[in-house]
């Protein structure tokens, strides 16, 4: 493959973000909006040419003759190199999961560029204010993505997700005249912070021990490929796995150095991907504009963990005690986040909480991923889930921000009844609850139960666990669709207009992502995406059995909801009076947040911040002042030396010379 194609993926972005961020304000705010979606529309052109060369050119570089895909360096340039070894390179690195992320990260960008046009605008076409720094912002985020998926070393990743942190600040405090928005986007840029840190200390001790940042290197065992080019198996490990046994690597707590290294690295998976307990800057993230919502919060950032974790799947195969860890706390995050959802009135923090669990559902799928049960089918099935919950979950935030859109409230209890007045946003939001509760044919059907049969292959308990969650999935969608489009009819608050459905730029992405949320189940996704290279054939595979029992837990939730909310009645008010506490405690979050303040500021300032405060300005602070007081002192005391008077220079000499020689004198006595 060409240079040209992966650069300008990567440049393109780039220049539109320092062009509209140092340009825009002196353009118009249609020119500026136009200029960024042609920019990305030439993106997502370009991803998909090269995602569809990788995936069906059947070139010799991409594929080899035991039908095994191939990962493929189309340029690497050295940056730093510390070591013979130890080198940091910037480069272009397409493999199976690599050319998938393209295609998704391009799509949902696209669609919310075109979105945005009428979005950020109200009723009377005026647009928002800094509306240009919005389009700014939104590619350098599409630049920070697609630089952390297509980068062929761990450094180069963490760097470019570094920058996904900052764009996401940015992005989240948009309104920065909002003080929410603001402390929205600090707690989202603290909280990855903090998770980043451990990030950052697995990187360091895995390629101290390992002697290598490459993904090619600590995942496969390399292979001469055509002119020079790195060309790799994918899935050996071999190699990582010899420096690991070879080496001194000393053994902490009863873990291996690479089990710590391969947690420490999932911890910044944990932020990045909301799981508990560093899952709290996510909901609030929900102040920022409705398109990043869709954009951050639904495709692309909160899949980085994901899409990290399935990077270095060889790895954790060979350390399962991590994959151990990274099921449980999946599992866990998965139910407490639907329980949440099943309560909320904000529809936004609804879908928050539901791309939650969902992301820990595909958290799960890799954590019971094994190459002895159907060829590492969680792998497959996660990264499939992540591909289908991208469509189906960008459709439901943007079908949310069509409806905010028209009433300018993200509270249900101002909708009710919506569906005679936006029949576009009703069916396409219809068709995104549809898949994500796992109705056959959407494309949640498909990817979902390959999670619960991945799980099912593991152990029972997982089984049921996910299943379980599966239901509730279905149960608060639904809840959430009846709310806003049926329940009872619709009054108009006097003086405003009627409900209606928005404008052909917010139309048209709710349409598409919806027919690709129809088909996308289709895809035979095995025979592209699989951990260890091979053509996967899931639908041989494919478990009816598993899929008619989450068929029937679906269907069951969706009538239970169907029953309590389609039409205004008392059960959800008895179900809420029979259990309160339980119902208050998922309303606020099991206190999350106030538990977080509480550690921090009970504990942490009071406690810790306030003795050291305490000593810096008594201690420290009082022993500079004290040696500055003394100093002005003796200065104040010796000033009357340098009076400017000759004679009393003459009697200092004087004395001064008597003395050094009555000095001298005792001295040679």
């Amino acid at each position: 493959m060409e240079m040209t194609i992966p650069v300008l993926i990567l440049a393109i972005p780039l220049f539109m973000f320092l062009f509209l961020g140092l340009l825009g304000m002196k353009m118009s705010h249609k020119l500026a909006g136009t200029l960024g979606t042609l920019g990305m529309g030439t993106i997502l052109v370009l991803s998909y040419y090269t995602a569809f060369q990788y995936f069906f050119s059947g070139a010799p570089e991409f594929i080899n003759a035991a039908g095994e895909r191939l990962q493929y360096l189309v340029f690497d340039q050295t940056w730093l190199q510390f070591t013979e070894k130890l080198v940091i390179k910037v480069g272009f690195f397409l493999d199976p999961i690599s050319a998938m992320m393209l295609v998704v990260i391009t799509t949902i960008s696209f669609m919310v560029h075109l979105y945005s046009m009428g979005y950020m605008r109200d009723h009377h076409g005026v647009y928002e204010h800094g509306f240009q720094r919005f389009y700014a912002f939104l590619s350098l985020f599409s630049f920070s993505m697609l630089g952390l998926v297509v980068a062929p070393n761990i450094f180069q990743t963490y760097i470019f997700w570094e920058l996904v942190g900052a764009s996401s600040y940015l992005l989240i405090g948009f309104y920065y005249t909002k003080p929410s928005a603001v402390s929205a986007s600090k707690k989202a840029f603290i909280v990855t912070r903090f998770a980043d840190l451990g990030f950052l200390i697995g990187i360091l001790v895995l390629s101290y021990y390992g002697g290598t940042f490459n993904f090619a290197e600590l995942t496969s065992a390399p292979v001469e490929g055509l002119a020079g080019v790195s060309q790799v198996s994918l899935g050996t490990a071999e190699g990582i796995k010899a420096m690991f046994t070879n080496s001194a690597a000393p053994v902490f707590m009863g873990a291996s150095v690479l089990t710590w290294a391969l947690v420490l690295i999932f911890m910044g998976c944990m932020g990045k991907s909301a799981m508990m307990p560093l899952h709290i800057w996510l909901p609030d993230a929900m102040e920022g504009p409705t398109p990043v919502s869709a954009l951050i919060h639904a495709a692309t950032m909160v899949v980085a963990g994901v899409y990290l974790v399935a990077r270095l799947f060889p790895l954790y195969l060979m350390e399962t005690a991590a994959l151990d860890i990274i099921t449980v706390v999946g599992a866990l995050t998965a139910f407490y986040a639907a329980m949440v959802a099943c309560v909320q009135v904000d529809i936004k923090r609804v879908l928050a909480f539901s791309t939650i669990s969902q992301i820990a559902f595909m958290m799960v799928s890799l954590g019971v991923a094994r190459p002895e049960f159907h060829e590492g089918l969680g792998y497959m099935a996660s990264m499939f889930h992540l591909f289908t919950h991208a469509m189906f979950k960008a459709l439901l935030f943007l079908g949310a921000g069509a409806l905010i859109h028209a009433i300018g409230s993200n509270d249900y209890t101002a909708m009710h009844g919506l569906r005679k007045y936006m029949p576009i946003t009703h069916w396409t939001f219809l068709i995104g609850c549809l898949a994500i509760a796992g109705i056959i044919p959407f494309s949640g059907f498909f990817s979902k139960d390959e999670i619960l049969s991945s799980c099912l292959g593991y152990s029972w308990v997982a089984y049921l666990w996910m299943s379980l969650v599966a239901g509730m999935t279905a149960f608060y969608m639904f809840r959430l669709y009846y709310l806003i489009f049926w329940w009872k009819e619709h009054e108009t608050p006097e003086g405003h207009h009627a409900p209606h459905d928005q404008p052909w730029t917010m139309s048209l992405p709710l349409i598409f992502l919806a027919a690709v949320s129809c088909v996308a189940g289709f895809i035979p996704f095995g025979e592209l995406v699989s951990w260890n290279g091979h053509p996967y054939d899931f639908m041989a595979h494919f478990d009816w059995s598993v899929a008619a029992v989450s068929l029937c837990v679906a269907v069951a939730a969706i009538v239970l909801a169907t029953v309590m909310y389609r039409k205004e009645n008392p059960l959800p008010s008895k179900m809420r009076n029979a259990l309160p506490a339980l119902w208050t405690w998922c309303y606020h979050r099991f206190y999350w947040d106030e538990l977080y303040m509480f550690i921090t500021h009970s504990i942490i300032f009071r406690s810790v911040c306030r003795p050291l405060a305490w000593f810096d300005r008594h201690i420290i602070d009082g022993t500079m002042d004290a040696f500055a007081t003394v100093t002005n002192k003796v200065s104040e005391a010796i000033k009357p030396l340098q009076s400017g008077q000759i004679q009393m220079y003459v009697w200092y000499y004087l004395i001064g010379a008597l003395a050094l020689g009555v000095v001298t004198i005792l001295c040679l006595l």
